[in-house]
């Protein structure tokens, strides 16, 4: 059975961008902000929590896939990856909440980051998919 869940943190998070230098204790709090967020949406997913529950004490997934969705403030041209830290502490939450054993390689495919829609705040979607049977065609 081939699942997926799409998780979407509150719009308007402060989040984390590779070209923009941070004193350490913010990008500290912020990664702190973004993982308990992760958690919250996680606890929020009544369907999620169902799939969780029925997993019993491991983990949702054993290989997974996420696509991740930048929905940026602003209209105009964006950059996805360049708010990859902001996704790996979102990703580290959804491992912290039970989604995922560890985020490795071996457990976790992605995040492939996208531009999606324009949302007033700003705001962060992840699509988690089973990824049980996936091949990578260019490895």
């Amino acid at each position: 059975m081939s699942q997926s869940f799409t998780i979407s943190l509150p719009p308007g998070l402060p989040l984390l961008n590779a070209n923009r230098r941070v004193h350490h204790h913010v990008r500290a709090t912020r990664t702190r902000e973004l993982r308990a967020a992760a958690i919250e949406a996680v606890a929020g997913h009544r369907d999620l929590m169902a799939a969780l529950a029925a997993a019993k004490s491991g983990p949702l997934f054993t290989r997974a896939r996420i696509v991740a969705y930048l929905r940026p403030a602003r209209a105009g041209r964006a950059d996805p990856a360049n708010w990859y830290p902001s996704f790996k502490a979102v990703v580290d939450g959804l491992v912290d909440a039970g989604l995922l054993e560890d985020d490795d390689h071996t457990r976790l495919i992605g995040p492939d980051m996208r531009l999606g829609s324009r949302t007033p705040g700003g705001q962060l979607v992840l699509v988690i998919s089973d990824a049980t049977g996936w091949t990578d065609v260019a490895a």
